[in-house]
């Protein structure tokens, strides 16, 4: 069976989606569901699925920007956008976005198997050409870059340098020396510099309050993440949201 992460912030269409998959009477099931775009992209990073349907107009984060974040990571992701909304705008900027489908609320059971055979042609397709993807083993990369995984997972938590060396069984002062030696700054510099870049990330493409970005990347004092914020970007998180850098 082939898992399926349906993102709507409605529950009736979620439901109302999952029975249609299940009517198809294809190996498709909906393994987890979402009601915005960053709590899809959350669930990603701990539990990958073969393929995402999303909703265009959600709170907290759209459709679009969700997808627009996916395809920054490094890994491949196929995407159905569903919406209730017939304008060619989104239709055209979903295809851009590369997904793999655009169908329209309400979807028949018809329109919903023929986009999933096409996708299972597809794949089919790609695994017969024997085409090579990317190891993503952690014993293929280096300790500085499984650290750096580690972090990006857990910016929101407690990270100390002590147990970043643990997981990767080296000793703290060396792996402190390999950050300087190879991105050129200290280990608590760089945690620093990646909260600051996920804040921004997140004031640009999404509604959260303030505090509430600072509690996902690692702050419980919103004033000291703000002043922190500041030296980093030059202004304030409520200043950045306003006026972000293209």
């Amino acid at each position: 069976m082939y898992s399926v992460l349906l993102v709507d912030d409605e529950k009736w269409v979620r439901t109302s989606l999952r029975k249609v998959i299940e009517r198809t009477g294809l190996p498709f099931e909906v393994a987890r569901e979402a009601s915005h775009g960053l709590e899809a992209l959350d669930i990603l990073k701990e539990a990958p699925v073969d393929m995402v349907l999303t909703d265009v107009r959600m709170p907290v984060m759209n459709g679009m920007s969700f997808v627009q974040q996916l395809r920054q990571t490094a890994r491949e992701q196929s995407v159905i956008v569903v919406s209730g909304y017939d304008d060619f705008a989104y239709v055209q900027g979903a295809l851009r976005l590369g997904v793999t489908d655009y169908l329209l609320k309400p979807v028949e059971v018809e329109e919903m198997r023929a986009c999933l055979e096409g996708w299972l042609q597809a794949r089919a397709g790609g695994q017969a050409a024997g085409a090579p993807k990317a190891s993503c083993d952690p014993a293929d990369r280096s300790p500085v870059e499984q650290v750096l995984g580690y972090i990006r997972e857990h910016l929101g938590g407690e990270l100390t340098l002590t147990e970043a060396a643990a997981r990767v069984h080296l000793n703290p002062s060396y792996l402190s020396q390999l950050f300087k030696q190879q991105l050129g700054r200290g280990f608590v510099e760089h945690i620093v510099e990646m909260r600051m870049e996920e804040a921004k990330r997140l004031l640009a493409a999404t509604s959260l309050r303030v505090s509430e970005v600072a509690q996902r990347v690692g702050y419980t004092d919103v004033a000291y993440f703000s002043n922190t914020f500041k030296r980093s970007a030059g202004c304030t998180p409520t200043e950045y949201r306003r006026c972000p850098p293209a």
